[in-house]
């Protein structure tokens, strides 16, 4: 799989989340709400280290992760992070 991350989204990351170089961003599969690929689960988004990465992209000295637990969420698919028309994170699912 692959994660992109919209310049944008990057923004949003550095602005609301206080995100600099060499911190690490984690996406990971939690139980509630829906998302398009599976009902029941959503997407959260935590600054934290990570445990045992199975994917990840840097960007501006910024790893963002998923770890190799989560994987199972995105089977199949690539995650794209982009900001909707009002300016909150998006997350998009595209088949592999």
């Amino acid at each position: 799989m692959k994660i992109t991350i919209t310049d944008d989204a990057i923004n949003w990351f550095e602005n609301e989340m206080n995100v600099k170089a060499g911190d690490t961003v984690r996406f990971f599969a939690r139980y509630g709400g829906n998302s398009t690929i599976h009902t029941g689960y959503s997407l959260g988004v935590t600054k934290e280290k990570p445990i045992d990465i199975g994917e990840s992209t840097t960007i501006n000295n910024v790893v963002y992760f998923i770890n190799e637990t989560d994987l199972w969420y995105f089977k199949d698919y690539n995650l794209n992070v982009t900001l909707n028309e009002m300016n909150e994170l998006q997350f998009g699912y595209d088949p592999k």
